[in-house]
């Protein structure tokens, strides 16, 4: 099985009578590519993942699969197969026939389907257990059952909805491995919903970071997280510091961000102008705890939290009108000069990271 489907959304949107969840979305995902749909709860990731399969009706715009479009097809004839977060999986039947449901319901002959069925379980580990039923599984081994009847229908393109959610921690960094492994070895395009950010990071080529129905950011995950867009992200996304305000002042290619509360901050100017607001992003590990190198680069603040984590120690500090600055040091960094909470700090960070950051739509 090589073949992958190119998957474009143009202008797609969904409304359910005065509630908008999707607003006109365009996307473009590479064929052969892992794309993760990242974001909170209620951000239309699944409702995304939903009008691709055809599960769920678009309002306006287009489903194109290659350089089919499928917006007006039923799901059994676009070429997708899905993967529910419960993985409905039928109690009463073995492994072999959950399996080869979908291929008994298009009328293919028992045997050709059974064995069929024995090809995906024998690629999913799971051929000692074929006359099993799901009850007798653990969770991990579901999954996997899930996974080899949604693959038998050999789609171009398989939509995982939450697929790890179910499963405990230790699990689920061992399932995210097999994932992996299994669409670079299917070489099929994967779509994959999740609210975890670093199930997306390890997984995917593609990070689709939405809210409130919109796409903020589709990147690769290097780049939502060196260069998040908006101030969204970057606190969604949890590596970054974000300080809002207004610009102060302009002086040739540098701005001053003035922060409501007091804090003044030097940033590149990115076209601003004077009163428009702004927001800047720094990250928690390129924070420095020590005088700032010039004015604008770094606050007093005051420790109001310290997380030991082993390798690194997460410090949280108050000031300059910021309500919460973390700082993430390493374990050596902060054991040889220990600060307590209550202490006052001077935070300051270099002016390369500084990243200006767009507005949301």
């Amino acid at each position: 099985m090589t073949k992958a489907a190119k998957i474009e959304l143009a202008s797609v949107s969904k409304v359910y009578g005065s509630t908008t969840a999707v607003h006109p979305i365009s996307l473009q995902i590479p064929a052969g590519s892992y794309c993760c749909l990242l974001g909170p709860s209620g951000c239309g990731k699944t409702t995304t993942l939903r009008m691709i399969a055809g599960h769920e009706g678009i309002t306006s715009g287009d489903v194109l699969l290659g350089n089919k479009n499928v917006t007006d097809l039923a799901p059994a004839s676009r070429g997708t197969a899905m993967m529910f977060q419960s993985y409905a999986l039928f109690p009463h039947l073995d492994l072999v026939d959950n399996v080869a449901f979908s291929l008994k319901m298009k009328g293919v002959d028992k045997e050709v389907r059974r064995a069929k069925a024995m090809e995906m379980l024998t690629l999913m580990q799971l051929e000692p257990y074929a006359t099993r039923r799901p009850a007798q599984l653990s969770g991990g081994q579901q999954q996997r059952v899930a996974l080899a009847r949604a693959l038998i229908t050999d789609p171009e393109a398989l939509l995982l909805d939450e697929p790890l959610s179910a499963l405990d921690p230790f699990l689920k960094i061992r399932m995210r491995a097999e994932l992996k492994k299994l669409q670079t070895s299917l070489g099929i395009t994967f779509v994959h919903v999740t609210h975890s950010q670093e199930e997306a990071m390890a997984l995917a080529d593609l990070v689709v970071v939405m809210n409130d129905g919109r796409i903020e950011q589709a990147a690769p995950p290097r780049t939502v997280f060196e260069r998040p867009a908006t101030a969204f992200v970057a606190r969604f996304m949890g590596d970054h510091n974000v300080i809002s305000g207004r610009v102060g002042a302009i002086h040739g290619e540098m701005l001053t961000l003035a922060v409501p509360a007091g804090g003044e901050f030097t940033a590149p100017s990115d076209g601003r102008e004077i009163g428009e607001p702004v927001d800047i992003a720094i990250r928690t590990d390129r924070v420095k705890i020590g005088t700032a190198s010039q004015p604008g680069l770094g606050f007093i603040g005051s420790v109001s939290n310290i997380e030991y984590r082993g390798a690194s120690v997460k410090l949280s500090a108050t000031g300059a009108g910021i309500e919460e600055f973390t700082a993430i040091l390493s374990d050596k960094m902060f054991f040889d000069e220990p600060v307590r909470v209550g202490e006052a700090i001077q935070l300051s960070w270099s002016p390369e990271d500084v990243i200006v950051l767009g507005r949301s739509q």
